[in-house]
């Protein structure tokens, strides 16, 4: 993504508005933790690689911020988690 945002927010209902911006948020930080564990997996610096790991860390509690303001605000998006959650569970339970 880069700092792109995916999608035109000027298309978007008002009403969806912030689900799309949460979920904006999770897409980059997202992209964020794969840019700095790549960066980090290349590094050649010990350094240089544990700190990127760090930040890659602090990104995933920004997805954990966004994915939790998201929750109440799509119900939706509740339920279709927790679906996917029973598929996994039981798909791994066979």
């Amino acid at each position: 993504m880069l700092s792109q945002i995916p999608i035109e927010l000027n298309k978007i209902k008002k009403e969806d508005l912030d689900k799309e911006i949460l979920r904006i948020g999770v897409i980059a930080e997202l992209d964020a933790i794969n840019l700095y564990e790549q960066m980090a997996a290349l590094a050649q610096s010990e350094n240089i690689k544990k700190i990127l790991l760090d930040i890659a860390r602090e990104e995933k509690t920004h997805v954990g911020e966004f994915q939790t303001l998201l929750l109440r605000e799509d119900e939706e998006q509740v339920k279709e988690m927790e679906k996917g959650k029973k598929e996994v569970e039981e798909e791994l339970s066979e």
